[in-house]
């Protein structure tokens, strides 16, 4: 194989990997995260036109004028992510290693009259991880992938009218991210080297909220939450084996490097009907603005592989999701709690890989809110289902070199689901 063909076998698989790293999402699409509340999981997020719980802070501010006193809900969802593939090339099974992760939530109201409430959210909006393993057919795509936010969001609502409330808040995310990936030295008799970079940002954006009850049983509520530019910088190291000659050692220096990553503008609506005795119905829509992630341009301070710069097309596409919730109030202390919530997926078949997996997704959520005194415990279960994908393209530039295609192209079956389990607990005084 030419050393041309070895350099682009190199450089676009390191410039793809470069800031992107996500597992199959928490009921959202791309890589956001919607697992703020264990009482919103066990209603599948249709809590926009309706909610008793401090975490209307994510999901509509303007709910929170409806909660007394001062709340203070804490909690986190436990997620169990299963993801395998299946290669076109070999007909061999991988599977990513089994992890846990735990995204939590805080969230704090306090309602100073009759007009004004104010809140503050601390939360993980976005990210977690995949891990495919070392020795997987795509190793020289992604290996392990980890990516973290925290969002930092106070917000304010006023009641405008007694049946109109509007809010408005602030959003600033920190973010931090670790990706790794194999190398390809195999034309030269080495084995593979090893790449990782770290990196971190942060950004600030805003969000709004509205609620109109347009009578005792009926609500409407939106809310809006912008896109968010965050300016990463980190380093990319090389673990390169023994014995690589200083010609290959060289286009393999260690270096800093930055990027521009923008987290979409998220927008929702919802219906609430409380006209039938003990029970509240919502449906609502979702819709996720990912048409903004139409590339991923690097720049490395030093060249890696003979390129400062990389333009890599990603093209997504904005996603809806829609949804129905339940909750049945069997007495002052219980409360069960049911949804089903359909989403869409922004990432185009020219564009699919496996360091983003996604797919058409399904959730089927249950829960229960347990009331004593003033605490409140909630509990919630999900099974979310992606619907099996094909990958079919190749993320190299020179289809010509049949080694290097075929080393980086992990085309096959992908198959994703995830188990989540939430719990909070709420406390009012």
């Amino acid at each position: 194989m030419s050393r041309k063909g070895l350099l682009k076998g190199i450089a676009v698989p390191l410039c793809v990997l470069f800031v992107i790293c996500i597992i199959p999402n928490a009921y959202g699409s791309g890589f956001a995260i919607f697992t703020q509340g264990a009482t919103a999981l066990g209603q599948a997020n249709a809590v926009i036109a309706n909610s008793d719980s401090p975490s209307a802070i994510f999901f509509n501010p303007a709910l929170i004028n409806k909660l007394d006193g001062t709340q203070i809900e804490a909690g986190t969802t436990v997620l169990l992510p299963s993801n395998e593939f299946r290669s076109d090339l070999s007909g061999k099974t991988f599977k990513t290693e089994e992890d846990v992760f735990f995204p939590s939530t805080v969230f704090i109201t306090h309602k100073f009259n009759d007009k004004v409430s104010a809140g503050l959210g601390v939360f993980n909006s976005f990210g977690l991880g995949i891990d495919w393993g070392d020795d997987w057919e795509g190793r020289y795509i992604a290996t392990n992938s980890e990516l973290q936010t925290f969002n930092i969001n106070p917000v304010v609502s006023y009641q405008i009218m007694p049946n109109i409330a509007f809010a408005a808040g602030v959003n600033y995310v920190l973010l931090d991210t670790t990706l790794e990936k194999q190398i390809n030295l195999s034309p030269y008799g080495l084995s593979d080297a090893g790449q990782q970079f770290d990196g971190d940002g942060d950004g600030i954006g805003y969000n709004l909220g509205f609620i109109y009850d347009i009578n005792e049983d009926i609500s409407i509520g939106t809310s809006y939450r912008s896109k968010i530019e965050v300016d990463i910088d980190g380093d990319a190291d090389f673990d390169l084996p023994n014995g690589t000659p200083s010609l290959i050692s060289t286009l393999f220096q260690n270096t800093g490097g930055n990027a521009d990553l923008t987290l979409p503008q998220q927008a929702h609506v919802g219906i609430t009907y409380r006209g039938i005795d003990r029970l509240t119905l919502e449906t609502g829509l979702r819709w996720e603005g990912w048409s903004s992630f139409d590339e991923l341009k690097i720049n490395l301070d030093q060249p890696v592989a003979g390129s400062k710069t990389s333009v890599t097309e990603k093209d997504w596409k904005d996603t809806y999701s829609v949804n129905l919730g339940a909750k049945y109030q069997i007495n002052k202390t219980f409360a069960l709690l049911a949804g089903y919530l359909y989403s869409g997926n922004p990432v185009p078949d020219k564009t699919f890989d496996p360091i983003v997996p996604d797919a058409n997704t399904h959730l089927i959520t249950l829960g229960t809110n347990i009331k004593f005194k003033q605490f409140r415990i909630d509990i919630a279960y999900g099974y979310q289902r992606l619907e099996g994908r094909s990958k079919n393209n190749s993320l190299d530039d020179n289809p010509s070199d049949s080694l290097v295609n075929s080393a980086t192209s992990a085309s096959g079956k992908y198959d994703s689901d995830l188990h989540l389990i939430g719990i909070s607990l709420v406390y009012n005084f």
